[in-house]
């Protein structure tokens, strides 16, 4: 049996929902870390300052886990780019939050404990009242 117009709009929002939920969410937990900040720069200059010692290195396994160090910094700064676009993914949060909290009953708590500050869900919509 064919799906609805309906049904098909139903999946799709899901998934627009879902992506925009955890784009914000994977943004949210690379601010978090502790320390002095890591910035784009600092990392593009550590990633080609790990390359010259690659190619330096006579050592294959010193030169493995500098490549490893490498591939390590090019995933900080592809989360940190990701970041940097906060303000983007936080609307796209807000937006998407209530309808998704709703039908996946997540309570204000759990959005919480997984480090969504109280005014972005107040922004969503999301009160205490909401299985918090």
């Amino acid at each position: 049996m064919p799906m609805t117009a309906e049904h098909k709009e139903a999946l799709a929002r899901g998934r627009r929902e879902s992506r925009a939920i955890k784009r914000y969410l994977e943004a949210i937990a690379t601010k978090r870390r502790p320390g002095r900040p890591i910035t784009p720069e600092t990392l593009k200059k550590r990633i080609a300052t790990l390359e010259e010692r690659i190619a330096a290195e006579d050592d294959p396994l010193k030169a493995l886990e500098l490549r490893q160090e490498r591939i390590d910094a090019e995933e900080a700064l592809a989360a940190t780019q990701a970041a940097e676009d906060l303000e983007e993914l936080e609307n796209g949060f807000v937006a998407n939050a209530k309808s998704y909290s709703e039908r996946k009953h997540i309570s204000y708590s759990a959005w919480r404990e997984s480090g969504v500050p109280a005014a972005t869900l107040k922004k969503a919509g999301i009160g205490r009242s909401h299985g918090g």
